[in-house]
């Protein structure tokens, strides 16, 4: 029997989070052990899982000897550094603020807003039903696109990727925004640079392969 892989990635089939991780370690090709945390069944929760990360939150990647990397851009950062090729930052220092800004947008401004844990307060707490719930994802994720395809759009450091033409952080996170817009039913035709980067993403064997769909515990 071959030997596991001995890093070891904590996720669920629908973490957007997750998703950033597992396309970054097939882009620089290092083998992963993905363990399922079902967060609809509250095992995130459980004792176990707490101590790895007190968040009860995924994605989680444990390396043999370390203690547990937690929070998506953190692990990305960790990977870039552990295996710098292929490289997902640009060389330049302008070129990785840009990247990392792009990023953000998604990560930081956007996703939080969506994140289950939310919509589970909007319903459960705030009182809003089901139809109000998904007005509320779709205008914070039809904004990010907006504000997406504002910044790439013209940009003469856009290519056929987010920055340049090869990928790099900022893709990583768009094709998490975008999985996530289809799921909305968001039309993409009202953001033509962020459709095309997008549609070239989900070409890549290694988005292909992280998508949801194609991840233990995924509807069949």
């Amino acid at each position: 029997m071959p030997d596991q892989p001995s890093l070891v990635l904590y996720g669920f089939w629908r973490s957007m989070a997750a998703y950033r991780v597992r396309v970054a370690l097939a882009l620089k090709g290092v083998a992963v052990r993905e363990l399922a945390i079902d967060l609809d069944a509250g095992e995130q929760f459980a004792p176990d899982f707490l101590a790895v990360n007190p968040e009860g939150a995924v994605p989680a990647l444990i390396e043999p000897g370390q203690a547990p990397l937690t929070q998506s851009m953190a692990i990305l950062e960790y990977l870039e550094e552990r295996y710098p090729q292929p490289a997902l930052l640009p060389a330049d220092l302008r070129g990785r603020a840009r990247v990392r800004s792009l990023a953000a947008l998604v990560v930081s401004d956007t996703h939080p807003l969506i994140v289950p844990r939310v919509r589970t307060y909007l319903a459960a707490e705030a009182g809003l039903g089901e139809a109000a719930v998904h007005a509320w994802s779709t205008h914070w994720v039809a904004r990010g696109l907006a504000a997406m395809e504002t910044r790439l759009a013209g940009a003469s450091a856009t290519g056929a990727f987010c920055h340049g033409d090869s990928v790099t952080f900022a893709d990583i996170c768009l094709g998490n925004l975008g999985i996530a817009a289809r799921n909305l039913r968001i039309d993409l035709a009202q953001t033509p640079t962020v459709a095309r980067i997008i549609e070239r993403c989900d070409a890549l064997e290694a988005f292909a392969n992280a998508h949801p769909s194609r991840q233990l515990g995924a509807p069949g």
